[in-house]
C-alpha cells in the first residue's frame, strides 16, 4: 500500500483532496477510562468537587473534534455536522466513553472522533486526578466509519 503523506522528496505533505468527491462521513471511536470502584461512583453520583465530570468531558470532546487539525498537523480543516458523545460503565471499574463524528466533505473524520475520545478521556483524568493519579486509559481505537473513497470499515474488534 502506498502511503499519500510523504511528496517526492520522502517528505511529509497534506494529501491534496481536490479531486475526490464529496460524500456523507462518519466515524466512531471508543476509549476506556479504568478507575477505582470509587472514583466511578462519584462520577456517577456528581460527587466530584471540580463538577459534573460527563458533561464537561462531553463538551471536551466536542471541542476537540471540532480543533483536531490543530492538534495534528496533516490533518484537513473539516466542517462537521454532528458530534455525539455516549458514557457506559461497567458498574464497577471502567467508563466508556464513545464518539460518532459526521461531516459531508472530501475527507474522512477518523481522527475527528479519536481525538473526541481522547480528549473526553483526558478531561475525566484531569478533574479526578485528586483522587486518583493511576487511573488508565484505553485502549482508544477506531470501530467503525462510513463513506469515502476506501468505503465503510467496521472493526472486528469491538
Amino acid at each position: 500500500m502506498e502511503l499519500s503523506h510523504f511528496n517526492e522528496q520522502g517528505r511529509a505533505k497534506m494529501v491534496d483532496v481536490s479531486d475526490k468527491d464529496i460524500t456523507s462521513r462518519s466515524a466512531t471511536a471508543v476509549t476506556t477510562i479504568k478507575m477505582y470502584p470509587e472514583t466511578l461512583r462519584r462520577i456517577q453520583e456528581g460527587g466530584i468537587e471540580k463538577g459534573d465530570v460527563l458533561a464537561v468531558a462531553q463538551v471536551a470532546a466536542i471541542m476537540a473534534a471540532k480543533k483536531t487539525s490543530d492538534w495534528i498537523p496533516m490533518c484537513h480543516p473539516l466542517p462537521l455536522t454532528g458530534v455525539n458523545v455516549e458514557f457506559g460503565n461497567n458498574d464497577l471499574d471502567e467508563l466508556y466513553i464513545e464518539a460518532t463524528v459526521r461531516t459531508t466533505g472530501k475527507t474522512g473524520v477518523e481522527m475527528e472522533a479519536l481525538t473526541a475520545v481522547s480528549a473526553a478521556a483526558l478531561t475525566v483524568y484531569d478533574m479526578c486526578k485528586a483522587m486518583q493519579k493511576d487511573m488508565e486509559i484505553g485502549p482508544t481505537k477506531l470501530i467503525r466509519k462510513t463513506g469515502g473513497k476506501s468505503g465503510d470499515y467496521l472493526s472486528e474488534r469491538n
